[in-house]
């Protein structure tokens, strides 16, 4: 067992009692605010800490909300009660819905934000939530007793009783950012990085890193910009919300566009020549990067038989001057970064307003940590967001309300509350960090999913709004709102079920207008709908009986019915993968004393500990025969209790 009576910097010799709390959190970016609003509305007394409280839910990076599969984690985090959803409604300048030419499990809504706006909509709704409380300061020191924490301790050695902590650091321990030959310790956007003694702290508590690294494009004035040589990206004419709170007509709004170009031979040939100053070919970067985000430079070596490479050109705010060059992340010489972005059509005669940069920093080892992202050797202590090997905003807001919900918990005793694989993109998120782990930043995708036809965004209330009512998060009138929604749409299907269309001229004439057999019989609507080429909306003129229903409930009835087969198998799938999920291990299990496991999957077995055989097969290192051996070893240890 670690030792978990740490002594701390030196800056603990002089501390003072500042204050005690049920929950700290550490870190204020979107990981540290959905923890610290889930623990504050669940009625834990609950503190919030940050370097810089002008740093709340910054967007050093891209500066947008949602996208392939990230979408789905934003819907979802609103299901299960918390803020990310409802406050880029407020901040969004763009909206669109992505992946639309394919089926519905893989639509993602993605929204341009104002980063200023949604910065200070979310610090707006912090300081006035009850039981928070927002400080500024660096925190250095975790104190525990007998294996359970007691508290937390600033820079300034302020002592900050508590009875869980939650770390969202973010990349903000022990940042270092390169810009060619330019190192400097510091967090993003230049703020100051953490350097007072956290990491040490950890380590004596036994924590385990990993050294990642994360980068991010150059902005560029607005005004130096050429648009007209670039391709117009429009928002959506309706507005889907992102959050279930909001209905399309509060959000209509006047939306910017965004801008496409490309990059070209001569951009690539700038860098190639310049690779020996490059940071990441040049050996002074010793993390590991995002392999699905990559630098231009390495996109331009490992995809060498690209002759260019997208540049979407997007305005950080309404009012703000400069944009960002997504698709170019870079850590080249400023020199270059100036001669490869100008070589970029409509970029000729840009002028960079702060420098692109790669950022290095410590993040935990995440197999370390339980379902409910408590550290399995320390209870009180939980870790979300960036800090647990993850990459984006919306991955960190999912990870962080689930660690904030289960530090409340814990605090009230009770039981953690997680999500599953079979129930949202927060339990595949969540299950590969902990039991599969990763060396690279972890990003979401759809292909993670293995029941993403079931997972939708547009399901998510469904699947999780239920959960957010028990966990005491989503208030009774969201929750009776989703009730109205379900037996709408189970009503409309039994009508739609029972309506038969006639055969006539003018059904037959729009069937072969849309290139659909026409009818020589009566045919039920359900089943015209089911045709590829039609749906529910276009057969509204030959169903006169239909009543009046919201959007969200007309689209629900379209895909259950358009989708029914493939539903009902990928169903039946779940109930398999939830019978593996309740064959529960013993918590003393001795995985040495079972015959016929191999060594690997022993060791594997013992370090990260999986509560269920449905666990244990996603463990990388353990096979199917393990997992057959594990089966007869759990059907006999049954047999001996029962006897």
């Amino acid at each position: 067992m670690p030792d978990t009576s740490s002594a701390g910097p030196s800056v603990s010799a002089s501390t003072f009692l500042a204050g005690d709390f049920d929950v700290a959190v550490v870190g204020a970016g979107h990981a540290g605010c959905e923890a610290a609003l889930a623990a504050a509305r669940l009625g834990a007394r609950t503190v919030m800490f940050a370097i810089s409280l002008d740093s709340v839910a910054l967007m050093p990076c891209n500066p947008n909300i949602g996208g392939s599969s990230k979408g789905h984690l934003v819907r979802e985090v609103d299901a299960l009660g918390g803020e990310m959803g409802r406050n880029i409604d407020k901040a969004f300048i763009q909206s669109r819905m992505l992946n639309t030419s394919k089926g519905p499990a893989v639509y993602s809504l993605r929204a341009q934000a104002d980063k200023a706006r949604y910065s200070a909509e979310m610090r707006k709704v912090l300081e006035n939530q009850p039981n928070l409380t927002l400080r500024q300061a660096e925190i250095v020191d975790i104190r525990a007793e007998n294996g359970e924490i007691t508290g937390i301790v600033s820079e300034t050695g302020a002592l900050y009783k508590c009875r869980a902590a939650v770390l969202c650091a973010g990349t903000y321990l022990r940042a270092r950012c390169l810009c060619g030959e330019n190192v400097r310790q510091s967090g993003p956007n230049g703020l100051r990085a953490a350097y007072g003694g956290l990491r040490e702290a950890l380590g004596r508590l036994g924590v385990r890193f990993f050294r990642f690294k994360t980068g991010t494009p150059a902005r560029i004035a607005r005004s130096s910009v050429d648009f007209g040589k670039m391709e117009i990206q429009y928002g959506d004419a309706v507005i889907t919300p992102f959050s279930f709170d909001n209905e399309e007509a509060g959000l209509s709004r006047e939306q910017v566009f965004c801008y496409l170009t490309y990059t070209n031979e001569n951009t690539h040939r700038i860098i190639r020549e310049n690779l020996g100053r490059s940071p990441m070919y040049g050996g002074m970067i010793e993390g590991t990067g995002v392999r699905y985000c990559p630098s231009i430079e390495d996109k331009v070596v490992r995809f060498a038989d690209k002759e260019r490479h997208q540049v979407f050109i997007e305005p950080e705010g309404e009012d703000s001057g400069e944009v960002y060059a997504g698709g170019m992340s870079t850590s080249m010489p400023e020199d270059v970064q100036v001669s490869m972005y100008r070589s970029v059509a409509g970029l000729e005669n840009c002028a960079l307003t702060r420098n692109g940069y790669a950022i290095e920093y410590d993040c935990v080892d995440a197999t370390q940590l339980k379902l409910s992202l408590e550290f399995k050797s320390l209870r009180g202590l939980f870790s979300a967001g960036q800090f647990n090997g993850s990459s984006g905003y919306e991955e960190a807001a999912a990870q962080g309300l689930i660690a904030g919900i289960n530090a409340a918990r814990l605090v009230k005793n009770a039981p953690p509350a997680t999500v599953g694989r079979d129930e949202g993109y927060i339990g595949v998120l969540i299950d590969d960090l902990v039991l599969k782990g990763t060396k690279e930043p972890y990003r979401m995708m759809t292909s993670r999913a293995e029941y993403r036809l079931l997972l939708r965004q547009d399901n998510a209330d469904a699947r999780l709004t239920p959960k957010g009512y028990e966990i005491g998060l989503v208030p009774r009138e969201k929750y009776d709102k989703l009730v109205t929604k379900l037996r709408l749409t189970e009503d409309e299907l039994k009508r739609v079920g029972e309506v038969v269309v006639p055969p006539g001229a003018e059904i037959n004439g729009f069937l072969r207008q849309m290139g659909s057999a026409a009818l020589t019989t009566g045919a039920r609507l359900r089943d015209l709908i089911k045709r590829p080429e039609l749906d529910y909306a276009r057969l509204a003129p030959f169903d006169t009986a239909r009543p009046v229903l919201p959007v969200p409930v007309a689209e629900q009835v379209n895909i259950r019915i358009k989708y029914e087969g493939y539903i009902d198998r990928q169903a039946q799938q779940v109930r398999e993968f939830q019978k593996t999920e309740q064959r529960k291990f013993p918590p003393d299990i001795d995985y040495g004393k079972i015959p016929g496991l191999r060594l690997e999957a022993r060791q594997k077995l013992e370090a990260l500990r999986p509560e269920s055989l449905g666990q244990a097969s996603r463990v990388t290192g353990v096979s199917p025969a393990d997992i057959s051996v594990l089966m007869v070893w759990l059907h006999k240890d049954a047999r001996h209790n029962i006897s």
